[in-house]
Parts: structure tokens; sequence; C-alpha cells
């Protein structure tokens, strides 16, 4: 059997000291999450950040900082994940673009809100990537490489 972890892209970004969480329907009800998925075939780490949270919110989002890399185990699926989380700030917004399905918004929380809302996280990394940029973490992105 082949093991390989399931790799992810996430966008922390902060704006007037509030953070973009994306609120999707999952199979375990409606959670916050960081605008985030999965890596597509060909496209760079960063490429996938940047798709991702257009995606999901509507918002062109430029990454200026990679926050780290997180590995999770999930025991209600038995996988894990290997998340790459950006930092970095938003260009605009398109309103009227249609969402991924299964978002049901994009907005704007402050710390407080979030760590209130702790118990419908999609998983822990959540408020540990917030917790990190709040702690000044952050990697010049020229650390990732994609070669082709």
């Amino acid at each position: 059997m082949v093991w390989k972890p399931n790799l992810t892209v996430a966008a922390v970004i902060k704006q007037d000291d509030k953070y973009l969480l994306v609120e999707e329907q999952t199979k375990d009800g409606v959670l916050f999450n960081q605008p985030a998925g999965h890596l597509e075939p060909n496209e760079s780490i960063i490429q996938g950040a940047i798709r991702e949270t257009l995606e999901e919110t509507g918002y062109t989002f430029a990454p200026q900082w990679l926050l780290g890399v997180y590995r999770w185990h999930s025991p209600l699926n038995d996988t894990t994940y290997l998340r790459f989380a950006f930092s970095g700030t938003v260009l605009c917004h398109d309103p009227e673009r249609k969402l991924d399905e299964g978002i049901v918004r994009a907005a704007w929380f402050n710390t407080n809100e979030i760590y209130e809302l702790v118990h419908r996280h999609r998983s822990p990394l959540v408020i540990k990537c917030i917790e990190d940029h709040l702690a000044g973490k952050h990697y010049p992105l020229e650390i990732l490489t994609h070669y082709d």
C-alpha cells in the first residue's frame, strides 16, 4: 500500500483587524475555514492558493509570505493533510462571482469571533494558522520552487 498525504493550500488574509473566512457546507454541517482546497495538477502551490481564494471568496489574493506548512491527521476520515498556508492581501473583489459549490458565504471576522466559532472550524488548522499569523510567523515565497 502506498501512503501519501492530501496536499492543500490555504490563504490567511487579514484586513482592518479581521480575517477572511469561508462558511461551507460539509458532510459534518456548516463549518468555517480559511479559503483553502486541494492543489490541482500542473499548478504551483502559490497558484493553487490564489485560485482557491478566488473560487471560494471572489477576492483576488496576492500572497506575500509562506505562513507555514502544517501536517494534520483527521481521525474522522483517516486522512492526513499537508497544508501550505500563505499570508497576503486582497487586490480586488468580484461580488457577482459565483462561488464554489458548498460555499455558503465568505465573510470577515475578528479574532474574538473566530475563537467563539472554534467548535465549528473545519479543522484545528484554522485557529493554528491564525495564531501563527498573529505571532508574526512568515517565510519568503522564494522558499518554494515550482519546477517542470
